[in-house]
């Protein structure tokens, strides 16, 4: 076997000096090696990074065409150029165009004759202008598509769901939000696609009790089942717990639900390993004990802004032996009934308390100190707990890997020093406007396995506790300093320097951040995301240095950075080809700025808001040039001064645009969102 390693993909692949014509000649090393070989190298490349793949495609004729046959996935980001990049790559077997919100009939068309053998998945999730025509072509011709995803495809009518219906090895299919679709589409649907295992019919309105019963009697194979929001009672239920496969039951929102419709449950199921029944009102302990007395499975239960979780709800829950999961967020709870699920025999790995009235140290400590196995937590705005309960948790759930408590208010700094003295395995932890200081976070520097740190509207956190974090978590990913107006450069250094992975970072507000910090975050490779709103010292240096090293950029926020100019659009244009959105709101860049970003051909929204320097030509013409855009957010004042037919003709392409009233707003650091959380 033959042991390739690849070091610094990009920079192997990268820059390829034009050939002589005497080069030309001369035998090529690469075209010696097996396509075994080549494919080999293909798979230890970041499968993420286009442009690492760009670059190995670069390097010689039989790269190039090997490439091509080697990639299966592939996601488009312009309609226009479908056709071309189809017949580049006519081995891919699932075609992402989520990005691509102008499909037509004509592109599906294409799709299908290009890839008629080997296509199994296509999501159409954001696209839109296809009809049943179009659906028609490509299930004809590709008989191998095992999964298809419509959600959010409003226009569509029963008659795209006929065409669905010659899908016949159809397993997976999203109809999310098509409300078009009524009973019959469903009926054709499940006479056609007896293969199915999951289909989400959430917001489908027009799907009642007639459509769901056809899917459970004619598809005997569905393992998911996504009902969420529709208009159906206890008639269809017999039909769907005779599904004997049936894993994950969705019934969010379906408000005829009722403790009569889960004891139609009661006999079947068996297989059930989830179920969700939020936002449910009329369902309480007496139905989830019929409910749960027969289930030997459930794995999940998630009863999110239900009935209060009480002393009798609880007890109706202690049979499900293999329960790992329980989701509560939203609802009113009671120390009992905590007590009594902390008195389960089972031992829960993840519980989600968020939003919760009434949990109180008594009843937290209570619950968490008999599920010692606990990996994940969530206790998001239990504004009555305190320093007792998060000793509790620390604890006995020194196995934890996630815990939110975002809005803990009256929980004191000493306690955060105790999650980082006992909870070692932490990846993910939130402490959103709570009152953690340096001295708690050089602590929870001890949990080394972090990727995602949470610090919002932290005002005790100064660059002393960020170093602590920089130094000794290597591994972080996502950082959150919103608002935390105690970090300036230097803490932003030492995190740039001590995280190489770090791919998103919010410092919006840190109004002490200047260039220097984003030379130094420069350096992070990785990153994808950079929100940075409401730092007036930022200046168009700044930005331009953050357009040469971090090309994998995607969504930058710079609202209220005052200072840049076109300045940076110009190498945020050059180098920044993955830039997806894009918030220029307030800031110094005029017409020549933002005619700049239409060389990035990934573009697609833009927030521009309140800009000196606009003329209405000059915005015509950026946003005619920028041919990706599928939304816009500008001032209603604007919209008079553009053509009508301009803006038809922006539509008709794929944008949407918002028009905004919004007063202009000269502070960079307003406060009503002190306000906002104390309404939670």
């Amino acid at each position: 076997m033959i042991n390739l390693q690849i070091t610094s993909k990009s920079s192997v692949f990268g820059a390829m000096k034009k050939r002589r014509p005497s080069e030309e000649l001369e035998p090529n090393c690469f075209d010696i090696l097996s396509e075994e070989i080549v494919f080999s190298i293909l798979d230890c490349l970041d499968q993420n990074n286009h442009l690492d793949k760009k670059s190995f495609s670069l390097v010689c004729k039989s790269f190039h065409s090997v490439e091509s046959r080697h990639r299966k996935t592939l996601k488009p980001l312009r309609s226009e150029h479908l056709t071309k990049v189809l017949n580049r790559y006519p081995n891919v077997t699932h075609l992402d165009l989520s990005l691509c919100p102008r499909i037509t009939d004509g592109s599906l068309k294409a799709t299908s004759v290009i890839l008629n053998k080997t296509l199994k998945r296509i999501d159409l999730s954001r696209s839109m202008l296809f009809t049943h025509v179009g659906l028609s072509n490509l299930v004809g011709k590709c008989s191998n598509l095992v999964e298809i995803d419509l959600s959010n495809a409003t226009e569509l009518r029963d008659t795209a769901a006929a065409a669905i219906a010659q899908a016949k090895n159809l397993e997976r299919l999203w109809l999310a939000r098509c409300k078009g679709i009524t009973d019959i589409g469903i009926g054709c649907i499940a006479v056609g696609c007896r293969k199915l295992r999951l289909i989400n019919l959430k917001w489908c309105l027009g799907v009642g009790d007639l459509g769901v019963d056809l899917i459970a009697v004619k598809c005997k194979e569905i393992r998911s089942l996504d009902l969420s929001y529709l208009p159906i009672t206890n008639k269809c239920l017999p039909s769907i717990s005779n599904l004997q496969h049936l894993e994950d039951l969705v019934l969010e929102g379906c408000f005829a639900i009722d403790d009569d419709s889960l004891a139609d449950l009661k006999q079947g199921c068996k297989s059930l390993q989830m179920l969700d029944i939020s936002s449910c009102k009329n369902v309480s302990h007496v139905g989830l004990s019929s409910l749960t007395s027969g289930n030997g499975r459930l794995q999940q239960l998630i009863l999110a802004y239900g009935s209060p979780v009480t002393l009798a709800l609880a007890d109706s829950l202690q049979t499900l032996s293999t329960l790992q999961s329980i989701k509560l967020d939203g609802c009113r709870v009671t120390c009992s009934g905590l007590k009594a699920i902390g008195n389960w025999c089972v031992s829960l790995r993840e519980i989600s308390l968020s939003k919760c009235m009434g949990v109180t140290d008594e009843g937290l400590s209570s619950l968490v100190t008999k599920h010692r196995d606990l990996r994940k937590l969530d206790i998001t705005c239990c504004q009555q707990i305190t320093h007792f309960s998060i000793a509790h948790i620390t604890n006995s759930c020194t196995s934890l890997t996630s815990l939110r408590m975002e809005s803990c208010v009256l929980v004191s700094k000493e306690a955060f020093v105790l999650i980082g003295q006992r909870c070692h395995f932490l990846e993910e932890l939130d402490l959103t406007y709570n009152e953690i200081d340096d001295e708690g976070l050089k602590s929870i520097s001890r949990c080394s396995k972090l990727s995602s740190l949470k610090l919002g509207i932290c005002p005790n956190v100064t660059d002393e506790g960020i170093a602590h974090i920089g130094k000794c978590c290597s591994r972080l990913v996502e950082l959150d300093l919103y608002r935390s107006a105690g970090i300036t450069d230097t803490g932003v250094l030492t995190i740039a320097s001590g995280c190489p992975g770090l791919e998103m970072i919010n410092i919006a507000y840190c109004h002490k951040i200047t260039d220097s910090s984003f030379l130094s975050l420069s350096k992070c490779s990785k990153l994808n995301t950079l929100e940075s709103r409401g730092c007036p010292l930022v200046t168009s240096f700044g930005l331009a240095a953050i357009a040469v090293g971090c090309k994998q950029l995607i969504k930058l926020d710079i609202k209220k950075c005052y200072n840049i100019n076109d300045g940076g659009m110009i190498p945020l244009a050059h180098f920044s080809q993955n830039l997806r959105q894009i918030n220029l709101s307030y800031t110094s860049v005029t017409d020549l700025g933002l005619l700049s970003l239409a060389s990035i051909s990934c573009l697609q929204n833009m927030n521009i808001l309140h800009l000196k320097g606009w003329t209405p030509g000059g915005l015509a013409a950026a946003l005619l040039a920028c041919g990706g855009l599928t939304k816009v957010k500008l001032q209603a004042s604007f919209k008079s001064s553009l053509p009508q037919a301009l803006l038809e003709h922006l539509e008709a392409r794929g944008c949407v645009f918002q028009w905004r009233e919004k007063m202009y707003q000269a502070e960079s650091d307003p406060k009503c969102w002190k306000r906002q959380l104390e309404d939670i």
